[in-house]
């Protein structure tokens, strides 16, 4: 099996433009409304996706001192608790979960939507709404909206330079080499720790939703309390930031191959990276990224 990694396809094409995006994402945010404010107790929500980067924003703002910070799934928002300021992120608008979540909570409570879409029912049930218009997709799996969503608010806490910063290494993971025995593996697991948690879930989904992949994606620190049981010759490990000390042993001991990474780029440029792993893996199956099975660009219920 040779993989090629290709971004002939629509997902591929998509996934390219984000350096870009995230520079347009810094100058947009520098001047917004409705972002958190320092201080306020804060929740963010999402589905898929969207609750990953929730909760690598979650994990940033904490960090940076700014205030109590949850994400939740929109599915699992618990109702009783009270906030200052919600965050929905929904790249279509129209994700069931999102806008009766959002309904549920009109009132008191000051709510931002951030969209790809401001024509979309989430415009009516948000008080401000961020439209990244400019990183929205065609595609059904996720790639560029969802990084530039993370980026508009990760400008919010760290200011226009460290997404600049990020957008520039992010031109470096589109072009960075991708290890032959990392796209020629049968399995792969994603790992991070505070912030690159969400990274590596994301990662993990793109490669189940695209290529319909076996990944799993865990905590750094949980990796030794089970999951080390799954590294073996032909596995890939794959981890967002700097290594914890010891784990690089732990995983060639157990036969597998940990992907190499430099801890001097932004984690989430190394997202990038594993997005063309995701269409690679898919390619060289024989399965179209831009088709996925069972999935559509957004999930809309029925009101039974």
């Amino acid at each position: 099996m040779k993989p090629s990694p290709s971004l002939g396809s629509l997902t591929g094409r998509e996934l390219a433009t984000q350096p870009d995006c995230w520079r347009r994402a810094a100058e947009a945010a520098a001047s917004a409304a409705g972002l958190p404010r320092p201080g306020e107790r804060v929740a963010v929500t999402g589905c898929g996706t969207s609750w990953f980067m929730a909760q690598s924003y979650a994990a940033l703002r904490e960090a940076a001192g700014q205030g109590e910070t949850d994400a939740f799934a929109a599915s699992e928002f618990p109702l009783t608790r009270a906030y200052d300021r919600i965050v929905a992120i929904t790249r279509s608008g129209t994700t069931t979960e999102v806008l009766r979540l959002l309904e549920a909570v009109h009132g008191p409570t000051p709510t931002l939507a951030i969209t790809a879409d401001a024509k979309t029912p989430v415009t009516d049930v948000a008080d401000e709404v961020a439209v990244l218009d400019w990183a929205d997709e065609e595609s059904v799996v996720q790639t560029r909206f969802a990084t530039t969503a993370l980026a508009y608010l990760r400008t919010a806490l760290e200011g226009i330079g460290p997404v600049t910063a990020a957008a520039a290494d992010a031109g470096w993971a589109l072009t960075d080499p991708l290890p032959p025995e990392v796209l020629e593996a049968e399995q792969w697991t994603f790992l991070g720790s505070g912030w690159t948690y969400g990274l590596a879930q994301e990662a993990a989904l793109k490669m189940r939703e695209a290529a319909g992949a076996w990944t799993e994606s865990y905590p750094s620190m949980e990796y030794r309390h089970g999951p080390l049981s799954i590294s073996a010759p032909g596995r890939a490990t794959w981890h967002f930031g700097p290594l914890p000390k010891g784990l690089a042993t732990d995983v060639t001991r157990a036969g597998g191959t940990l992907v190499p990474t430099d801890p001097a780029r932004d984690p989430m440029a190394d997202l990038v990276r594993a997005q063309r792993l995701a269409v690679a893996v898919a390619e060289s199956r024989g399965l179209n990224p831009d088709a996925p099975r069972n999935l559509t660009r957004s999930v809309i219920l029925d009101d039974e």
